[in-house]
């Protein structure tokens, strides 16, 4: 009902309430329902988010923190030193991410849990508040279509477990606002910093949202704005904001697109569309399918897009053209092309429908354009637009991935949205109405919201949150840490793919979208397996790589702390030319006798047979069973190429021909046996330790050395030769994938800092872009006083269409345009 004496704002603010509250309570029925964690037992960690969002987060608690090794800019702890920038701005970037430093580290997975149902809220709060702006209208009907975007199935399934995503479900109503502010010439400087911060936040999503936008900004164009020249005065207006707001945001950018260059390729895969079928089964809720769109939003918004084409009272234009770019927008999704375009120009590893956020953005925004133009539709246009649906649920039940219950509330929630639609016409019914609107919603939400759980805990990987073996770990790592002494490595077998970051330490593993290359190749070439097609790299449990790069603790799988003296971070090698590793990928105990500087395996006596009291390893990386000595106890090796590669597995002393290799399964095509004599590898070590500089401090991302005068050679810095390397004032050298520098007879102090490529060139860029923002503001400033009032040109069809809007809110007695 009508309350004349709110204001306008104090609506928009209760819309963007009631939308954050029906997602919130949504979302966390539908988890409740699934029993996952933080409401049952089961996992709530899948895939990405256990493997790699957790424990990003869990590394940015303790930078806030204070407790991490390292800084913004290097990552001590992982993959022996890696860049941090490019995985800050992949994965922690968004203003909500920091809110995890408010909860104990050991509840990580309660504050990412969290963050994540708070951006949904924030997107449903946003989207609400977006739609009061480009129309007035009731603001109960504006929170209900805004919860509805933010709990779309591309939300609740997919989004839900790779929460920087959400962070692209925010910004395509942030940026459909700047790009308002830009048709009325208003606020130029904050949707400069909207965008910035959008892009930010996660660049990748954010691309998806700012074309979405971008089509929304064009169709508002068309539709209140006439002439070419004035049509092309705006669209620039608005691509000037956008591009200043992105340009704002390279300092973040920038190092980000130069590391995905540099680093490891990849699994690339050709774009098969799904089947019609198949996508019109998505529009149901309790759907779930990893390759297909989730373009569930709620029978109550579907009904109203459904019926905008029928609903006379819009203007033919406007009905049509929302209409119309809604179903383009859904066509654009099955044709390469435009899929590419969607996707950054490559089809993506996983889900290839990243971008169907967008189109439940564009739906809501077409349905609240012909509700907030002409009021509610007709029964007729209601009828339309049920019967469009009721054909689409048809050509649904030519797929497998309808379900009884996704047509049971299909059905239902459109039978129960129809009445309430109509029912609204009456004044004494819009409260019960607009309840079962909201309960229906809530309803289909929630039970999409737990399918997906039931079809991804059925088809995909999960981790255990945070429980008792992740403290006892913890707290084994934090008693045997000796940072920058040595390392302390969380070895295998590990809870996540990067348990440096999840349980502390300074270890060998390391996953990430950014993995360097060169890293990956390095540590196969010593013998590390990866998961993930070369992304995921595990730590090597090996004494010589351990020397190599300074791991002088390393958890063991019961729990203990195994230690060994070993060389500092920096070792001095002796003068000669720089050794490579052999061609090709044999067998890695060759390249780590290299690395190290001396030969300590010898080959078995017989085949499969080590001598008595040398130590057996086994290299086998595409054997996917077990393997033992025959007096052993077995070791399970991980192969499964090309996604999976089993790491150099220790197989313990040999005792000799009682000691012979077992393999539990059939032999694999590729293997071999090597045999490490202790004898030989304690003097190489000794070695490297005498030779060490003799003072060695170590800063966020920086090491320095002092070495004795007239020390000559090679001084190697056990971390991988990423760019961005600089030591004694030119860039390193690699050194068997390892950072070095020469050392001459002059020289005494080795100073080696890290700075990300790009970071310099994309802070320019961002000054650059301030100064033009700030020229623009000083420009506008001085022609302001002459025009008197900012550029918003009035149109007669804007002002038609909010008299429209007030006289067909009357007539379907909801609460009028304000």
């Amino acid at each position: 009902m009508s309350t004349p004496h709110r204001s306008p704002r104090r609506r928009s603010l209760h819309g963007s309430a009631l939308a954050a509250l029906i997602t919130v309570v949504a979302v966390c029925a539908g988890d409740a329902a699934a029993r996952v964690f933080p409401y049952g037992h089961r996992h709530r960690n899948i895939n990405d988010l256990g493997n790699q969002f957790v424990p990003f987060h869990a590394h940015l608690w303790d930078l806030l923190h204070g407790r991490a090794q390292g800084g913004l800019l290097l990552n001590w702890q992982s993959g022996y030193g890696t860049s941090f920038l490019p995985d800050f701005g992949t994965y922690l970037s968004s203003p909500f991410a920091v809110l995890v430093g408010l909860f104990p580290r050991e509840d990580i997975d309660l504050a990412v849990y969290v963050v994540t149902v708070l951006k949904m809220a924030a997107a449903a709060a946003a989207m609400a508040w977006l739609l009061r702006t480009l129309r007035r209208g009731p603001w109960w009907a504006a929170g209900l279509l805004a919860a509805s975007y933010a709990l779309c199935g591309w939300s609740v399934i997919e989004a839900s477990y790779n929460p920087m995503w959400l962070d692209g479900l925010i910004a395509f109503p942030l940026l459909c606002l700047t790009g308002e502010w830009a048709l009325r010439g208003r606020r130029p400087a904050v949707a400069v910093l909207v965008v910035a911060v959008c892009w930010t936040a996660n660049f990748y999503t954010a691309y998806m949202a700012t074309l979405g936008a971008a089509l929304v900004l064009l169709l508002r164009v068309v539709l209140t704005r006439q002439g070419v020249r004035e049509r092309l005065r705006l669209l620039v207006r608005g691509a000037g904001t956008t591009l200043l707001g992105i340009a704002v945001s390279a300092p973040v950018l920038v190092p980000l697109f130069l590391s995905s260059k540099q680093a490891y390729p990849g699994w690339t895969r050709q774009f098969a569309p799904v089947s019609w079928p198949d996508v019109f089964a998505r529009v149901l809720p309790a759907t779930y399918s990893f390759s297909s769109p989730a373009i569930f939003v709620g029978t109550g918004t579907l009904l109203l897009v459904a019926a905008l084409p029928f609903h006379r009272a819009v203007p033919p234009a406007t009905r049509l053209g929302w209409a119309g770019l809604t179903a383009a927008v859904l066509l654009s999704f099955q044709w390469t092309p435009t899929h590419l375009a969607w996707h950054v120009f490559a089809t993506p590893n996983g889900s290839p429908y990243r971008q169907t956020f967008v189109l439940a953005g564009v739906a809501v925004i077409a349905a609240w354009t012909g509700l907030a133009t002409a009021g509610l539709p007709g029964p007729r246009a209601l009828a339309g637009g049920a019967a469009v649906l009721a054909a689409a649920a048809v050509a649904a039940s030519g797929s497998t991935l309808a379900t009884t219950w996704g047509f049971a509330l299909f059905c239902g929630g459109l039978a129960l949205a129809a009445a309430a639609w109509w029912c609204l016409r009456h004044r004494r019914l819009v409260l019960p109405a607009a309840g079962v609107l909201a309960l229906v919603l809530v309803g289909q939400a929630a039970a999409t919201t737990a399918f997906g759980h039931k079809g991804k805990l059925g088809g995909l990987d999960d981790y255990p949150s945070w429980g008792a073996a992740h403290t006892a770990r913890a707290e084994a790592l934090a008693g045997a840490e000796g940072w920058p002494a040595y390392r302390t490595d969380p070895s295998r077998p590990a809870l996540s793919g990067n348990d440096p970051l999840l349980l502390g330490g300074e270890g060998g593993a390391y996953y990430s979208s950014h993995t360097p290359d060169v890293f990956t190749r390095t540590m196969v070439a010593l013998g590390a397996g990866w998961t993930s097609r070369g992304r995921n790299v595990q730590s090597i449990d090996n004494p010589v790589t351990d020397a190599v790069f300074a791991v002088g603790a390393r958890l063991r799988p019961d729990g203990t702390i195994g230690r060994a003296q070993v060389p500092p971070l920096i070792t001095i090698r002796p003068p000669g030319p720089t050794p490579s590793y052999a061609d090709g990928d044999g067998p890695p105990f060759a390249d780590q006798e290299l690395l190290l500087g001396a030969r300590v395996y010898e080959d078995p006596v017989s085949r499969g047979v080590c001598r008595a009291g040398t130590e057996a390893y086994l290299w086998a990386p595409e054997y996917n069973a077990t393997a033992r000595l025959a007096d052993g106890p077995a070791f399970r090796l991980n192969g499964n190429s090309p996604r999976n590669r089993a790491a150099l597995q220790p197989l313990g002393a040999s005792r000799g021909a009682s000691s012979a290799l077992v393999f539990d399964a059939a032999a694999p095509p590729r293997w071999a046996l090597s045999c490490l004599d202790r004898a030989r590898l304690d003097p190489a070590v000794a070695a490297l330790r005498a030779s060490a500089p003799t003072s060695l401090r170590v800063g966020s991302s920086t090491v320095r050395a002092t070495v004795p005068a007239g020390t000559t050679g090679t001084a190697v810095l056990s971390s991988p030769a990423i760019a961005g390397w600089t030591c004694n004032d030119r860039p390193a050298t690699p050194y068997l994938g390892l950072v070095s520098v020469p050392v001459t007879p002059g020289t005494t102090t080795i100073s080696c800092s890290f700075r990300p490529p790009g970071l310099l060139p994309g802070t320019a860029v961002a000054g650059t872009a301030l100064l033009l923002l700030g020229a623009f503001l000083a420009a506008q400033r001085r022609r302001r006083p002459r025009s008197g009032r900012p550029d918003v040109p009035g149109t007669r069809e804007a002002d038609a269409s909010a008299e429209l809007a007030a006289t067909g809110a009357r007539a379907a007695g909801v609460s009028g345009p304000g």
